[in-house]
């Protein structure tokens, strides 16, 4: 009854973080929680690696303690696209090092933030599902993120028992341990449909994602599967699960050439 009282005056919940993102955090009751696994899953290009790092950005700068486990890239090439979204600049000009005045004082003012709060950058150890919980364990993190859940699926022939048993374990350590965890995932199962936004069974997993994870957001942006229908950068973060909650979406708005998120009711923060 405290707890509930302090949220009611206005206060986050002590297991709760939120994303940094208010319209996202106003489905989710305030943000994610402590012992969920949440599932965010996209087509190939939707920006999932993205939006999961930006959300793991704004938490730190929250003061929430954030890891991020990259089994995709390498983590500077993750820090490379922090500046980038944070700095409103492309990753190639950061590449390249051709950046105007404005742009390379943006990119020094958030690498000045990001020295201060940063999320933990961390390689995702591949096909490591049964070492988790020693993983987890080591970080100290309030909220994990790990990019993606089929880098912990090491053999081809057994991929969808892998993942199960990845999904199945991610659960049980959050729970164990008290922390969320959060995961982006491709979409095996999907396959061209008049409406493609993605569904729960997309995911695969032999179902694991839809009957373990207790929040599933799917990322959706029209102007993949419909090119020049004047729906650039608009996106949809549907809400395909939520335990604790109602479904639904949520709109965003994605800056490609920055890889940057912007919530489309509360921009520009």
């Amino acid at each position: 009854m405290r707890r509930i009282d302090l949220v009611a005056d206005g206060m986050l919940a002590a297991d709760t973080s939120a994303t940094g993102f208010p319209s996202v955090d106003r489905w989710l009751g305030g943000g994610v929680r402590a012992g969920d696994l949440v599932v965010l899953g996209g087509d190939v290009g939707s920006g999932k690696s993205a939006l999961a790092l930006a959300m793991a950005l704004r938490m730190a700068e929250g003061g929430t303690k954030v890891a991020f486990l990259t089994g995709e890239m390498s983590v500077e090439r993750v820090m490379e696209r922090a500046l980038a979204i944070e700095g409103r600049v492309k990753v190639d000009d950061l590449r390249r090092g051709k950046l105007d005045d404005l742009q390379r004082a943006a990119v020094g003012a958030a690498a000045v933030r990001l020295r201060d709060r940063s999320p933990r950058f961390e390689v995702l150890p591949l096909g490591s599902a049964a070492e988790m919980g020693e993983t987890l364990r080591g970080l100290g993190a309030q909220v994990v993120m790990l990019d993606s859940l089929q880098s912990l699926a090491a053999g081809a022939r057994a991929q969808d028992e892998e993942l199960a048993a990845a999904v199945r374990a991610l659960k049980a350590e959050a729970v164990a341990q008290d922390v969320c965890v959060l995961a982006t995932a491709h979409l095996p199962a999907w396959a061209p449909r008049p409406d493609a936004r993605p569904v729960l069974d997309d995911l695969g997993a032999l179902g694991a994602v839809k009957q373990s994870a207790d929040v599933v957001l799917a990322l959706y942006r029209e102007e993949m599967y419909a090119p020049g229908s004047g729906a650039e950068g608009a996106t949809e973060l549907l809400v395909r699960k939520n335990r604790n909650g109602t479904t639904g979406y949520v709109d965003l708005y994605f800056y490609k050439q920055w890889l940057r998120f912007e919530d489309m009711l509360d921009p520009d923060r």
